[in-house]
């Protein structure tokens, strides 16, 4: 027993007519007698009692009707199932540590209305077949495509002990935001922009960063420094030869439209 003959017998038993539920698989009547006697030979049952007008169903008949109809829709959803993942467009992209959460869900947006099927992976750091990252940090071999320059402002809270600065010097910003220290205290360092985001909510002291990290932190407040022109521009940096990945390709001449124009 397989789907077909549980197809043939949920059509002759919906129709009750051999010649209607024939037309309505679209088979030839005599080839859908013989599906229904093989089924009935393997149940060892009769399940449809033959008359001049049609067929009139048997009790086994109806015992069997509701399991058919469940096993025909679960060997459906399973074979959509799978049809879909093959038709899907597969894409990787890695998420730096400093990007914003608004920037990363504004991306995955993007990507969804660009790229039909997409199948998305979300990995952090610095893999994937592109990834969301700084034009600063990208490697020589890559190109970039900007989708946001934002500038750094001046992040403190209401809690910051007096103007002591926290700075992150591994970040690559370090260096262009050294004379804007001048020779204020520095209250503590942070390893990335995130943790530095966080000291100045807890309120150890003030720091420059990016404005999209800290617009929308709880308990962080900042204002535009004019002191400061410094900005950063957040895109896709990728490789030439990654654009030979159907997802990447459509994902990036969507992106570079509005920019082209």
């Amino acid at each position: 027993m397989d789907i077909r003959h549980l197809k043939a017998f949920l059509a002759v038993f919906e129709e009750r007519n051999i010649t209607l539920a024939a037309q309505r698989l679209f088979v030839a009547q005599p080839t859908l007698s013989v599906t229904i006697r093989q089924l009935e030979e393997e149940l060892g049952v009769a399940l449809f009692l033959r008359q001049a007008r049609g067929v009139e169903v048997s009790e086994q008949a109806r015992q069997l009707y509701p399991q058919a109809q469940r096993m025909v829709a679960e060997a459906e959803a399973l074979s959509r199932r799978f049809r879909e993942q093959q038709s899907r467009a597969p894409l990787q992209l890695g998420i730096e540590a400093d990007i914003a959460a608004s920037q990363v869900e504004a991306c995955v947006r993007l990507a969804s209305a660009a790229v039909p099927g997409l199948q998305l992976t979300l990995l952090d750091g610095c893999v994937g077949d592109a990834r969301l990252g700084v034009e600063a940090l990208c490697c020589e071999d890559e190109l970039f495509l900007a989708l946001w320059e934002e500038p750094f402002v001046l992040a403190s809270s209401p809690q910051s002990a007096g103007q002591c600065w926290i700075t992150c010097p591994q970040h690559e910003s370090h260096q262009r935001l050294l004379g804007f220290y001048g020779d204020e205290a520095q209250a503590g360092h942070a390893g990335s922009l995130q943790q530095a985001v966080h000291m100045v909510a807890a309120g150890l002291g003030r720091a420059l960063l990016p404005q999209s990290l800290v617009e929308r932190h709880p308990g962080v407040q900042w204002r535009h420094w004019q002191e400061s022109a410094l900005t950063r521009r957040v895109g896709l940096c990728y490789a030439a030869q990654a654009l030979q990945l159907p997802a990447l390709a459509q994902l990036h001449q969507a992106l570079s439209a509005p920019m082209a124009g």
